[in-house]
């Protein structure tokens, strides 16, 4: 992995400049940056190590394997991963438009029905195609799903808690966003892709 020169205030590994703060959640902060070299800009997610617990590292290790692992044109690309002592930093594909949960808040509205039935299609193909590897998200919510306008695409991130999975073999942690998991969840049950799938449809009609 590639070396460190300053902290996230400055530069990382002398390879991108950051800029404002994007979001920001229990340890990590999601920057704007941009490549020194190409001035091609993209997301920073920069996790501070010296928070996480053991549960924590563990899904932030699954994080970084599923994401290297799965590449769609409907999931954020993950382009490296630059370790340093006290900091992790995940260089993502940018988005242009925003992610779904902004867009629900301010078009009450909502889409029309062609391009619903567009982003719900995209959405299908991407969470298809984990599953074909074996991954599952278990996060999937309208604030996990982000517009990429110039391309016309709606695209997956945030697999902060994906894992790997066997196939007929069910699935029993615990985890995501209440809201928006599935009933086996809830209930406190074994569970498996198929029913972590059915989680995502309640947001879709808000769109």
């Amino acid at each position: 992995m590639a070396g460190f020169k300053r902290g996230y205030d400055g530069k990382i590994a002398g390879l991108y400049d950051l800029d404002k703060t994007l979001g920001r959640g229990h340890f990590a902060v999601v920057k704007l940056a941009r490549h020194v070299f190409t001035g091609e800009k993209v997301a920073v997610k920069v996790i501070d190590k010296t928070k996480l617990d053991t549960l924590a590292t563990g899904h932030l290790f699954q994080e970084v394997r599923c994401m290297k692992l799965v590449q769609h044109p409907n999931i954020v690309r993950l382009y490296e991963v630059i370790d340093t002592q006290t900091k992790l930093y995940l260089i993502l594909e940018l988005g242009d438009g925003g992610d779904m949960f902004d867009y629900i808040m301010k078009h009450e509205e909502g889409l029309n029905e062609d391009l619903a039935k567009k982003y719900f299609a995209q959405i299908v193909h991407a969470i298809s195609y984990c599953h074909k590897l074996h991954v599952v998200h278990r996060d999937l919510k309208p604030e996990n799903v982000v517009f990429f306008e110039k391309q016309g695409l709606v695209k997956l991130t945030d697999f902060g808690f994906s894992n790997k999975f066997q196939p007929g073999k069910k699935l029993t942690t615990s985890c995501g966003s209440l809201a928006y998991s599935a009933p086996e969840i809830l209930l406190g049950d074994e569970y498996d892709a198929p029913a972590l799938a059915v989680s995502f449809t309640p947001y879709v009609a808000n769109i």
